[in-house]
């Protein structure tokens, strides 16, 4: 799947590696769907010079050729060389992607269901997700679109690909927002902060502050049982929060994390992220997409870690188990496969 390594050298230039010389492994990256969260997106991959080309494709006629020439109008004020280019429904452009992000999908309206919303969305993935495989077979696919969890079981059973080349972008932006938020709480740089988050990618999330650390330093040791107990709650509803405040969903954060397990693929970079991963008896779950820690590289997945729980970890992880088992059953109960 990778071709043979270029070298782009540019002046004053230190951006994914400690030299000035950026080495570019991959052909083509493809985001589907050119609205904020996958503009966004292929603009962080193309501004780290990930791929000798980035294709954005969206149903709308015109929007992803104007953002992307939008983004690629900044290659010069930037200093990065990915061509970017768009598509209307056109998946012939994609053809050889090493990695697919979808993100398209329909914002839940009001009125409409939680059974409708994932009706409509399926219906999207699962079509978007064939054509991206009739084009690129080899792909790994990351799934952006929402419900996340069952979005990426669709895209799953669509692709009738290994699973350790299917997952979804989950962990990574929960995680963020968890650091972001103890960040503030800290006055410190969101840069010290390691934390993970299991479980599902909505309100049954579980941040776990047990594993979460500034430095080396346990959290524990540096704020009030009360204090973290607030800052795990507003992770879970961080999704929410925006929504109150902007009238629609985040994008900035979404499409910088799931640009992020892209580098990670691209440059085989093998870290451990929480990803929404396909469980075979790990946690003692089996069959469910859910948020994980993995180690991620040029294969996808190549490891699921298990980590120690206690006893009430274990309990909100099979809590938030159920609560995703019970969306993916309505999927199923859909018969769209």
């Amino acid at each position: 799947m990778l071709s043979p390594i270029f070298v782009i050298d540019f002046p004053n230039m230190n951006k994914r590696s400690t030299n000035k010389k950026i080495e570019c492994t991959m052909d083509k990256i493809t985001v589907i769907g050119a609205g904020n969260v996958g503009a966004t997106c292929a603009n962080v991959i193309a501004q780290r010079d990930m791929a000798r080309e980035v294709v954005l494709v969206d149903i709308k006629e015109g929007v992803a050729e104007g953002k992307a020439l939008d983004i690629w109008q900044t290659s010069s004020i930037l200093n990065f060389n990915t061509r970017v280019v768009g598509s209307t429904n056109d998946y012939l452009r994609t053809k050889g992607s090493g990695v697919v992000v979808i993100t398209s999908g329909l914002p839940r309206k009001p009125g409409m269901s939680r059974d409708d919303l994932i009706k409509t969305n399926a219906g999207i993935v699962k079509e978007v997700t064939e054509k991206v495989i009739k084009y690129s077979p080899d792909a790994t696919l990351i799934i952006v679109s929402n419900p996340l969890d069952v979005m990426t079981y669709c895209a799953y059973l669509a692709s009738n690909k290994p699973s350790t080349k299917v997952f979804g972008m989950a962990g990574e932006l929960d995680t963020a927002r968890y650091r972001a938020f103890i960040a503030n709480a800290l006055e410190c740089s969101p840069k010290d902060i390691l934390s993970l988050s299991l479980g599902g990618h909505g309100d049954t999330m579980v941040p776990l502050p047990r594993y979460t650390s500034v430095n080396g330093i346990p959290i524990t040791e540096l704020l009030g049982k009360d204090e973290i107990a607030k800052i795990v709650e507003r992770t879970k509803f961080g999704g929410g929060e925006l929504v109150n405040l902007m009238g629609t969903s985040a994008w900035y954060a979404p499409g910088a994390a799931a640009a992020q397990m892209v580098e990670a693929i691209v440059d085989d970079q093998k870290r451990i992220f929480p990803v929404c991963a396909w469980l075979q008896g790990e946690y003692g779950l089996k069959d469910i997409y859910m948020g994980v820690p993995v180690k991620l590289g040029k294969n996808g997945i190549s490891e699921i870690i298990e980590i120690q729980l206690n006893k009430e970890e274990k309990k909100l992880l099979n809590d938030s188990a159920v609560a995703v088992k019970k969306v993916m059953n309505l999927l199923d109960g859909m018969k769209i496969f």
